[in-house]
């Protein structure tokens, strides 16, 4: 089947991308476009300014048009903010019958009343997740059919965002004009573009550092056990540098990325380090201590923050593979050593796999997202058998359906 091309859009904090790729064998995607526009009107992954978001994304779009020498009139975008929460829902019904067999239809019903869960009307179900499943008092069975049980019980993971605020991202791309054909978690994309199937099934948590948002995503046992989005990320420790050391923030985003460290170095903190740039005049010098100090901090301080999420599910002992850092704040030198160090696990950097085309979109951890959601869209496009037939989701946040 010749299927067309797909392309994904990341509203960033930092920087709006698109990204066009095509559909190889075996799930594989080569991206063939990328286009990239520093971000304006955005704040922690939401919009507060339509127009200027809007003309960073037209910029973008064109970029990517261009590169990939193709028209785009169709995206995928992944939903990020800390609006995102998720909770799990527990649905149960009992099994009639002499033998007591659970069949297909049983488990779409328990399905459902799982799903059935009452949220304000300002919130929107993201995506229904299925954990395991209960048989009278036999917990974690995987699949129930062609098994006897009186009770059938299923745990839902269920993700729900802010209706307005992914309504306002919808209709920003659709200004463009283009068709938005699905919205996923943005955690679970990037947990799509860098973990491998043996990852899932021993448990690892995929934490993905943005601009403005931190996404995270963990399976246990194969199934996704926990996923949500808080509003920080590697702004704050570059507003942090800029405020400590009296630099802009375009020189305090440099200063990060060739001079930060998550962990005090001793040895080095006298060692002094030239603040050339705009605002600063020449020959002022601070000491590498004083910045990795503002550093180590805050980055200390946002994984801690995950790790109190997911405290709260006693899931650390079942990340058997450990944590994947993602996203351009995972560039922060020695970042994954700070995170062993608070989560008491294995880290690696994360780089997204099964994708071909631009080699810094597969080196580069702050590709993940996009790289994932092309994966994501394959295989919803591969699904369909062609480039439409989604939006069941979309039709709900607009009013459609």
């Amino acid at each position: 089947m010749d299927l067309p091309p797909i392309a994904a859009v990341e509203v960033g904090t930092s920087r709006i991308r698109v990204m066009v790729g095509e559909i190889q064998d075996e799930d594989h995607v080569q991206v063939i476009g990328l286009g990239e526009c520093p971000s304006r009107g955005i704040r922690k992954g939401e919009i507060i300014d339509f127009d200027a978001a809007l003309s960073c994304l037209k910029i973008a779009l064109d970029q990517a048009e261009k590169n990939a020498d193709a028209e785009i009139k169709q995206v995928f975008i992944p939903v990020t903010g800390g609006h995102i929460q998720s909770v799990i829902n527990r649905g149960s019904i009992p099994i009639q019958g002499a033998d007591r067999e659970i069949l297909p239809e049983h488990v779409d019903d328990v399905q459902e009343i799982a799903k059935a869960i009452t949220l304000p009307p300002d919130r929107e179900i993201i995506h229904s997740i299925c954990q395991h499943y209960f048989l009278d008092d036999q917990e974690g069975v995987v699949n129930p059919i062609g098994m006897e049980a009186s009770k059938l019980t299923v745990d839902m993971l269920i993700v729900h965002g802010s209706h307005a605020r992914m309504r306002n991202l919808i209709k920003l791309v659709k200004s463009v004009p283009l068709e938005v054909q699905d919205t996923p978690l943005a955690g679970l994309c990037a947990a799509l573009a860098v973990l491998v199937p043996e990852e899932k099934e021993n448990g690892a948590l995929v934490i993905d550092i943005g601009g403005g948002t931190i996404d995270y995503l963990g399976y246990a046992d194969g199934m996704i056990a926990v996923a949500g989005s808080l509003a920080v990320g590697g702004d704050h420790l570059t507003n942090d540098i800029a405020r400590g050391l009296g630099v802009s923030f375009t020189n305090a985003e440099r200063i990060k990325e060739h001079s930060g460290s998550a962990i005090l170095n001793l040895a080095d903190r006298s060692r002094k380090l030239e603040l050339a740039g705009d605002s600063v005049p020449d020959g002022r010098v601070v000491r590498l201590g004083d910045l990795h100090t503002i550093t180590s901090l805050r980055a200390e301080e946002l994984l801690t923050m995950v790790r109190a999420f997911i405290d709260q599910g006693d899931l650390i002992r079942r990340f058997g593979a450990g944590i994947v850092l993602t996203g351009g704040g995972a560039r922060l030198d020695r970042l994954d050593e700070l995170a062993e160090k608070i989560f008491g696990l294995n880290c690696r950097v994360g780089k997204s796999r099964d994708i071909s085309g631009l080699a810094t979109v597969s080196n580069q951890p702050e590709y993940a997202t996009l790289t994932g959601l092309l994966r994501y869209a394959a295989r919803q496009t591969r699904r369909s058998g062609t480039s439409g037939g989604f939006g069941g989701l979309i039709k709900r946040i607009l009013g459609g359906g």
